[in-house]
């Protein structure tokens, strides 16, 4: 019965897509509606310095453990530096774009909230299901990276003489890693008892990393020498492409600034707490990351930096003993506290998904005592303590780029749209068509260096960027009212050609691994989300009309039980 009510329900996917796909919310039901799917509501303990530390923890240790010393060895040379430093511009301008969306919806869906609102369903969900993968695989990548250091805080030289070798695996996926399964646990059980204690955790933390990235820095210029910046091959062996191509891959380091939006129903005084958080947190980490990436440079030669537990390394290398281990330490520490804020923002994601019922509603509780998504919480702690037993670092860290990229890219598209289009209120069309050029000349001058052809070409599609966006500037009129992101349309151009930038210099096999992934959400939207949100939103809604009109006096009730039970 059940199976013949499927199928008649699947028969009718055209109508329903058509119906939800671009169906949108405004801001209002995001907060209000939408939010009382949750049951409970999360507890606003948070303030604007718990934000600025949940932001900087969850960036530092996140990547320059992970990527710097591959990247230097491998793609920028000793100009992994100035590649930290592309990618800075690029994560601060997609940030502004998050803080904007994060003072008109203060929720805990972060980036897929901004993107349902202004470009539907479909577009939100794809985000969403991209930022979770992200997040999974990150999370689980970094867990292995700490079994490294923490191996080498006590004394271990080979980076997986705390690993189990199977033999009859897969290469790859060979190497069991069971303190990283341990410390996911931990680090899940933390988050289900309290976000307020998880986020004084983090700070303690976090203040302790940052003494040690000091001492890492003062060392690095104190005792390097600038020869090792220059010798041997010069500053840039593998030449621009290899500065860019390294911004590509360090822009894995920050990932966990979005964390801070999806805190939005956690924190007092949303609207001037987020921009605070959100970008101050992405400007202290951008100079750290610069400074400790040229201090590791300054201390050895480039081909002499191991990739994995590099800083370690390096410092035993140079003979301190005592200072690898220290800074064996510091990296496992930081590396819990990048753990931490990254696990407690995929809950949030997973929750406000599961409130729009893309997912089963079950992942949406929120549970009355503690105020977390509990649910969603132990599920994802269950998905990357599994990948991080099995899978190694390099097989996960560009699709993890690609998918963030993508995330950021949208974002920044939409808030054009919400500017032009929506709050504006110009047609359209006229916004869209300029997105379309903009996005087009963007990837044929990424596509031109990409394939290294004529100067002319670079020049040719830059210049039609540069030219259509000072067409749109000054053929769409813009309501100037005070929003935090000043001189649009500009940080936000400049920030979508970027992103296609930087995710054209990713290897062909990071795009076959993340096609698999969209076709894989793409199919579960079809078979199960687009019912689901149909049945929500459409049906149920007339359901809620109907009784309204029998009894005007019980509407409230009406709608939240029916809400509820979903």
């Amino acid at each position: 019965m059940v199976f013949s009510t499927y199928l008649n329900s699947l028969s009718k996917t055209p109508q329903k897509l058509k119906k939800r796909m671009l169906a949108t919310w405004t801001p209002d039901q995001e907060l209000n509606k939408v939010r009382l799917r949750s049951g409970a509501d999360m507890k606003r303990k948070l303030t604007w310095y718990d934000l600025v530390a949940l932001g900087v923890g969850g960036m530092l240790g996140v990547g320059v453990f992970v990527t710097t010393g591959p990247v230097a060895r491998k793609t920028s040379g000793p100009s992994v530096f100035i590649s930290y430093i592309i990618a800075a511009i690029s994560a601060l301008l997609s940030s502004l774009c998050y803080t904007e969306f994060s003072v008109d919806v203060p929720v805990a869906g972060g980036a897929f909230s901004y993107l349902r609102v202004t470009f539907g369903e479909f577009v939100g969900y794809f985000a969403g299901s991209n930022i979770l993968m992200e997040y999974v695989l990150s999370n689980a990548a970094v867990s292995r990276s700490f079994t490294e250091y923490l191996s080498c805080a006590f004394g271990r030289n080979d980076p997986n003489s705390w690993r189990l070798h199977v033999h009859g695996l897969m290469q790859g996926y060979n190497m069991l890693d069971f303190p990283a399964v341990a410390l996911i646990i931990v680090l899940t059980i933390c988050l289900c008892h309290s976000t307020k204690e998880s986020s004084m955790l983090n700070l303690i933390m976090t203040a302790f990393h940052v003494v040690f990235f000091g001492f890492i820095i003062i060392a690095g210029f104190c005792n390097g020498k600038v020869d090792n910046l220059v010798k041997p091959g010069g500053i840039a062996p593998f030449g621009v492409r290899g500065i860019l191509d390294g911004a590509a891959i360090v822009y894995f380091s920050y990932i966990g600034y979005d964390t801070v939006s999806t805190m939005a129903e956690e924190i007092r005084n949303p609207s001037k707490t987020l921009p605070v958080g959100i970008v101050g947190s992405v400007l202290i980490v951008s100079t750290l990351y610069c400074l400790m990436a040229l201090s590791l440079c300054l201390l050895v030669p480039y081909n002499m930096i191991p990739e994995g537990a590099s800083f370690s390394a390096v410092f035993e290398q140079m003979g301190w003993k005592w200072a690898s281990n220290v800074v064996g330490a510091g990296a496992s520490l930081g590396i819990v506290a990048s753990l931490l804020v990254a696990m407690l923002g995929q809950a949030r994601y997973l929750c406000v998904i599961g409130r729009a019922r893309l997912v089963p509603s079950w992942f949406a509780q929120v549970h009355p005592t503690t105020g977390t998504p509990l649910n969603a919480t132990i599920i994802l702690g269950i998905c990357q303590a599994s990948i991080a037993l099995f899978t190694e670092l390099d097989i996960v860290i560009e699709m993890i780029s690609i998918g963030t990229l993508l995330v950021f890219y949208l974002v920044s598209n939409a808030l054009i749209f919400h500017r032009y289009a929506i709050l504006s209120k110009n047609p359209p069309l006229h916004t869209l068509i300029f997105l379309f050029l903009l996005s087009c000349t963007s990837f044929a001058f990424s596509l031109s260096w990409k394939f290294k052809l004529h100067w002319w070409n670079l020049l040719l599609f830059a210049g039609l960027t540069i030219f259509a966006t000072v067409i749109f500037q000054y053929m769409v009129p813009l309501v100037v009212i005070q929003r935090p992101v000043p001189f649009m349309p500009w940080p936000a151009t400049i920030s979508i050609f970027l992103n296609v930038f930087l995710m054209t210099t990713l290897k062909m096999v990071a795009y076959k691994r993340f096609g698999i992934w969209a076709g894989v959400i793409t199919i579960f939207y079809v078979l199960y989300g687009v019912h689901s949100t149909y049945h929500a939103e459409e049906i149920l809604e007339m359901v809620v009309v109907d009784n309204v009109n029998n009894n005007s006096s019980t509407q409230q009730q009406i709608t939240k039980v029916d809400i509820q039970l979903v």
